[in-house]
């Protein structure tokens, strides 16, 4: 891309190249065009975390989140886009910013369109202050029908082993095990078999760290990935950029679902998802698994991998070819798909046959929106949806807010002393502005499959403290695993942006 400076033209131009919205509000008639990509300080880029709310991670052990000594940013003033795909449970849910160690800086996970999971709430996460710097809470998919969050103290190490016996047929999926707060203590529930349903995604039963202990999610149903919504790519913005009175931003390039499942790790230590070029033999040991590794760890389950290898369950070499790309990738620099959307579009240029390898992970929204040949179906926003979404993006931000100041309180979890350490603490938190309808009555959308029955809790298994994560890791890197997670080092940001207001 040629270098561009203070022409509108060039700025425009390169604005519809790299395919974001940027802006400054001014309350002008026509405001100035917004940023390019690059020398101004702005990247679309093609690899990086997904958004929780798009894809929850499930490790069998919930650590607490990362730390680091670096402020995160104020939230950036994000517009959702002109389109959204058709449906009627369909909402925006706005984006965060995320630590990325390799930048020693913040980036923002771009908000999502979402069917959120039936009968689920978006319960928002939250970079909060700590003894030793901003450490990250996680977000989560929770129940609707809970009118109180219980925080529960940590559970013991899993014991969960893999399946005991052979799938009763092709069809079934292995549900992992979970620990249960059952009658005062933790009783292990042992895992089952079930049948898989096509358009639906099983979320197994797991823990979610909090500032006041451990929050249990239950197992629940969620879309398979090709039904969930939009996914945008991630964007690093230079601190300059967004600190200008009156920005705004609005993201406009899709990462590409049909592709975006043949690039995904999970960092369970970071509690996301990735996708891109993660590749190199230097991301193993920062703690990204493949997703086959990943399901093969005992570190945690991956229902999006789970589904997809049900998916290919005719195909007895599906498994081989996914470890021999993951292979070749990591052996070749150039079978890897680009980390940012101006390095897509010059490789793109230099060699139209990218497509075909599965190196282009993103594309336009409107190019996507006016493909014939596009899974989804876009709508234009109308003013009063537009008017809607502002109130509701205020509303999860104050829903934010409330849950940090409600979870940062000291934990009093009895008046009795004998037994303060096994009480749960409760909190009566607010319910969430985003919340999964069911079926509606014209039939439009369709309820989820039932939910499994789980075994009951076995009281005669033998609870264990958790074990040193690391140690347990170094032994099976001996033993010829791929993958190694990072130690538990914290993250050294410097200071290098203003800090957010407090």
């Amino acid at each position: 891309m040629k270098e561009c400076h203070v022409s509108s033209l060039c700025t425009l131009a390169a604005l519809a190249a790299i395919g974001t919205g940027l802006g400054v509000s001014t309350g002008t008639a026509q405001p100035p065009p917004p940023s390019p990509e690059g020398e101004q300080g702005v990247q679309v880029l093609t690899r990086g975390p997904v958004h929780e709310a798009f894809a929850e991670t499930v490790t069998f052990d919930a650590e607490p989140g990362i730390v680091v000594t670096m402020a995160p940013p104020n939230p950036i003033d994000e517009v959702p886009p002109d389109q959204r795909p058709e449906g009627v449970n369909v909402t925006w849910i706005p984006g965060y910013s995320a630590w990325d160690d390799e930048r020693n800086d913040y980036l923002w996970v771009s908000g999502v369109w979402r069917a959120p999971p039936p009968g689920r709430q978006w319960v928002s996460g939250y970079w909060g202050r700590s003894s030793q710097g901003f450490q990250w809470t996680s977000g989560y998919w929770g129940d609707v029908q809970l009118s109180e969050t219980e925080y529960l103290p940590e559970p013991p190490q899993t014991v969960e082993v893999g399946p005991s016996m052979p799938a009763p047929s092709s069809d079934h999926s292995w549900i992992p095990g979970s620990w249960i707060w059952h009658h005062g203590r933790y009783a292990w529930r042992p895992g089952y078999w079930v049948t898989v349903q096509a358009d639906w995604n099983w979320i197994p039963a797991h823990y979610t760290w909090a500032p006041r202990g451990y929050v249990f999610v239950d197992g629940y149903w969620d879309y398979s990935v090709g039904r969930r919504g939009v996914l945008f790519a991630p964007v690093y913005f230079d601190a300059g950029i967004y600190a200008r009175q009156g920005f705004y931003y609005s993201p406009s390039t899709v990462i590409s679902l049909s592709v975006f499942s043949d690039h995904l790790f999970v960092r369970p230590r970071y509690h996301h998802y990735y996708f891109g070029d993660y590749y190199d033999i230097s991301y193993q040991n920062a703690g990204f698994y493949t997703r086959f590794a990943f399901q093969s760890s005992r570190y945690g389950y991956d229902p999006i991998y789970a589904h997809q290898r049900w998916d290919h369950r005719q195909d007895r070499d599906w498994e081989i070819r996914v470890d021999a790309d993951f292979r070749h990738r990591r052996d070749h620099a150039d079978a890897r798909p680009p980390r940012t959307l101006a390095l897509q579009i010059a490789l793109g240029a230099e060699n139209p046959k990218s497509q075909e390898r599965n190196l282009d992970v993103a594309v336009s929204l409107e190019r996507l929106a006016k493909s014939q040949d596009s899974p989804v179906r876009f709508q234009r926003l109308d003013n009063e949806e537009k008017q809607r979404l502002g109130q509701r993006r205020q509303a999860v931000q104050n829903f934010r807010e409330e849950r940090q100041k409600l979870e940062a309180r000291p934990v009093d979890r009895s008046a009795d002393e004998s037994s303060r350490e096994s009480a749960p603490a409760r909190l009566i938190i607010p319910r969430s502005p985003i919340v999964g309808r069911r079926g509606d009555e014209n039939g439009r959308e369709r309820n989820p499959p039932s939910v499994h029955k789980a075994p009951e809790p076995d009281p005669t298994v033998q609870a264990k403290p958790r074990r040193d994560r690391a140690g347990a890791d170094a032994t099976a890197a001996k033993s010829g695993e791929r993958t190694n997670p990072e130690s538990k080092g914290q993250s050294k940001g410097k200071a290098k942006r203003k800090p957010r207001d407090d």
